[in-house]
């Protein structure tokens, strides 16, 4: 029996029943197994929503809607969690490539003629291992920021993706240490941005500079410790440097900032070797399972950055100094909606 593209509706008798049981019966999958490889390729949909491995146990109730998708395109060979080059792919299918990015390390080359090692050139080899093209470029994140980076594999879904962040639609979250407690707490952030390319560098200006860009963000405050706050970031645009040069301007550039400082942007102290040495496990964590919407931890538990950071704050009450260290800040992107050019 043909079970490409089927739907159910879920009757009264059959409420209550797991997911994967629901589906592994005769006239539907047929066994746990091929409900198991469906639900990992993104093969079935509960309610209209992707589902995966994850909801295998979900209990179903009666008028709940499944259906099965066994020829959707991209889903017959999807792959995610292993290792390309050191380089962590989060996702892997026949148009979309997402992987999680460790700071220092660049997400593209820098183009100027010298070889540089990027999250661009390990998935070039990673692909070019496997006969296949090199990759398509679809956004970048700064050098210094850990996070999630999506490449296109064909030239048509890298239109397809780019026109969706052109639109705003991905979700993209940042984490930061800055200096001070922005206030108020919760606001948005909203500049017009001209890059500099002699200096290499964003400048703020005016609105009707033709070469400025709008850049949007929405940050809140998560806790302050003090001396410094961490915050999170919901991108609206994504302008190079965008959260950088936001903070830094309004007095709270992200701690270790090396660029964006002194001046008008007004640096404050840098923290103290406790809170250096916490934040220097962000690029150790381990990432949780894909799901529908692609994400990670950042890069070490917030809990061990967020105790560094009180310990710093008692360290000045008791001390009234700081060590000046600079060391990179930039927490990863927690999630970031699936922008596949194929849809249901």
């Amino acid at each position: 029996m043909k079970t490409s593209g089927r739907q159910w509706t879920v009757t009264s008798e059959e409420q209550g029943l797991r997911l994967d049981r629901y589906l592994a019966a005769p006239g539907r999958l047929g066994s746990r197994g091929r409900v198991r490889a469906a639900l990992e390729r993104g093969q079935v949909f509960f309610n209209d929503a992707e589902a995966s491995l994850s909801d295998a146990g979900a209990r179903i109730a009666s008028g709940d809607t499944v259906r099965v998708w066994l020829d959707r395109p991209g889903s017959s060979r999807r792959k995610a969690g292993f290792e390309a080059s050191g380089l962590h792919i989060l996702y892997e299918d026949e148009t979309l490539l997402v992987v999680n990015k460790p700071a220092e390390l660049l997400a593209v080359p820098l183009g100027r003629g010298t070889p540089s090692r990027s999250a661009y050139s390990l998935l070039a080899d990673h692909l070019g291992s496997r006969g296949r093209r090199t990759p398509f470029v679809v956004h970048r994140i700064d050098r210094d920021t850990s996070g999630i980076v999506v490449f296109a594999k064909t030239a048509a879904a890298q239109q397809v993706i780019k026109d969706q962040f052109a639109r705003r639609q991905p979700e993209r979250v940042y984490w930061a240490i800055v200096h001070g407690s922005p206030r108020p707490a919760r606001g948005r952030w909203r500049d017009h941005l001209a890059w500099d390319d002699d200096a290499l560098r964003q400048t703020v200006t005016g609105a009707k500079d033709p070469k400025g860009v709008e850049a949007i963000s929405d940050y809140r405050v998560l806790e302050t410790f003090g001396a410094a706050s961490l915050i999170e970031v919901r991108l609206h645009t994504g302008k190079r440097n965008q959260i950088r040069i936001q903070a830094a301007v309004r007095g709270h550039p992200l701690i270790g900032e090396r660029q964006y400082i002194g001046g008008a942007f007004n640096e404050p102290p840098l923290a103290s070797g406790e809170l250096r040495r916490s934040a220097g496990a962000l690029a150790k964590a381990e990432d949780p399972p894909l799901h529908i919407r692609i994400r990670t931890r950042p890069a070490a538990d917030p809990a061990a950055v967020v105790r560094g950071a009180r310990s710093f704050q008692g360290h000045r009450r008791r001390r009234g100094t700081s060590n000046a260290h600079r060391f990179a800040c930039f927490l990863a992107l927690p999630s970031l909606s699936r922008g596949s050019p194929h849809r249901p």
